[in-house]
């Protein structure tokens, strides 16, 4: 049997199924998921084993008109990592009708010429058959592509079709990563964006840019089996860090109680969270802030 592997990945506008799919292909959490748009801003990589290949899940920051220099460097992202993958599948709802966002994304995957191009329509789950058959010809219209597959993340809806034909149009090579890798993110890294993902629950819409997490220390307690470990949440202003804390700190408990059992799956440990809140003004606009938190 001939054996494929490469890296494929998924575009489309904010909020449109990405990190939700690359979670149901990999079989666990390696991508946040949010109601917020913009909230994936790393190339997490998530890795799916199957007999006949592997596929390297590439999840993008959503591609969209920059506002910050934090929003600029997200794109860059975006086109650093999609100059580099093997297949691009560009992402649809079933249920919402392709508008201009989705029309400048499919003008921009021009610019990646090495990359075969298949759409995907998401959320299949959410519409009826008539829907779908005439989002099947609306994708059509856009352009030519590889193949057009609808699928549902949530029912786990012809995710093996998906798989069949992502690996078919990957080149012959062997594995690239061993067979138990699951993503090539540091545990730090994904307990940072667990947080952030608690965090965003439920907030305005002018918070999710303007958070970022990271970690002091992650230590184990040498007298029982608990791990205890120190985070920050970075905001910009002092009115976004008293919504994040809610009064007499109920919001904040609520971030850790969310993150909390998310974490100790991912540690398979009791987790003891402490998390501080600081702020960092504009930081979003500031090169030297943006590098000391990682971007």
């Amino acid at each position: 049997m001939t054996f494929r592997a490469g890296f494929v990945s998924f575009v489309g506008r904010p909020n449109v199924g990405k990190s939700t799919l690359t979670n149901a292909l990999v079989g666990q959490k390696v991508a946040i998921t949010s109601s917020k748009p913009q909230t994936t801003r790393r190339a997490i990589r998530g890795i799916v084993h199957q007999p006949q290949g592997q596929l390297i899940l590439v999840d993008t920051p959503g591609l969209h008109r920059p506002r910050t220099l934090l929003g600029e460097r997200l794109n860059d992202l975006v086109d650093s990592t999609l100059s580099d993958v093997d297949v691009i599948g560009f992402c649809v709802p079933a249920n919402e009708k392709i508008g201009p966002g989705d029309r400048f994304i499919v003008e921009q995957l021009d610019s990646f010429r090495r990359a075969k191009k298949v759409a995907i329509i998401t959320k299949t789950e959410l519409v009826d058959k008539q829907t779908l058959a005439e989002q099947l010809l609306a994708v059509n219209a856009l352009r030519d592509f590889e193949a057009i597959i609808p699928v549902s993340a949530v029912a786990e809806d012809q995710l093996d079709v998906l798989m069949k034909v992502l690996i078919d149009l990957l080149p012959i090579s062997p594995a690239l990563y061993p067979p138990d890798a699951v993503t090539d993110e540091s545990i730090e890294d994904r307990i940072c964006e667990l947080i952030r993902e608690a965090a965003l629950e439920g907030v305005h819409d002018e918070l999710p840019h303007s958070l970022a997490v990271t970690i002091d220390e992650i230590n184990q307690r040498p007298d029982k089996p608990l791990i205890d470990i120190h985070a920050n949440v970075f905001v910009e202003r002092d009115s976004q860090k008293s919504i994040i804390i809610g009064k007499g700190g109920s919001r904040l408990k609520e971030v850790g109680s969310k993150a909390r059992p998310e974490i100790e799956k991912l540690l398979g440990s009791k987790v003891f969270l402490s998390i501080r809140v600081k702020v960092a003004q504009d930081w979003q606009r500031d090169p030297k802030q943006l590098g000391r938190l990682g971007f």
